[in-house]
């Protein structure tokens, strides 16, 4: 679905790590690929259990910083799933999915369809193992 500001928007759910059958619906959030975190409003976050792991520091686009909690959650979409970092949105905040569940979910935007879509296949390195001691 495509807003009246031209963004992508889809309906996710979330969970926490320790609950994960315990899950809730957010309808028509903003899907931002270009934000690299996962914006989740701190209240819904607490009721389903998922606690502050750490700080962290945000650069807004008109400038100013901000200082949100950051904690881990379960995100499921399009019949997909992946454990994924969460920012503990204030009530002013812009609650969106980011490129970081986005990746998780091996999902990426179709813009002619403007709905969510398999990535496709995942890019590896063909690297040695290394030896264990």
């Amino acid at each position: 679905m495509i807003d009246e500001r031209r963004n992508f928007r889809t309906t996710i759910h979330i969970a926490s790590m320790s609950a994960p059958n315990y899950r809730r619906e957010l309808r028509e959030i903003v899907v931002d690929s270009a934000s690299e975190y996962n914006w989740m409003p701190a209240d819904l976050l607490f009721e389903l259990g998922v606690r502050p792991a750490r700080s962290e520091r945000f650069q807004a686009a008109a400038g100013n910083v901000v200082e949100r909690d950051i904690g881990f959650a379960l995100i499921y979409a399009n019949g997909r799933s992946t454990a994924t970092p969460v920012v503990f949105a204030g009530a002013d905040d812009v609650v969106m999915l980011g490129a970081i569940a986005l990746e998780g979910l091996n999902l990426c935007v179709d813009v002619g369809r403007w709905e969510l879509v398999p990535a496709g296949p995942v890019p590896v390195a063909s690297y040695s193992r290394p030896e264990l001691v």
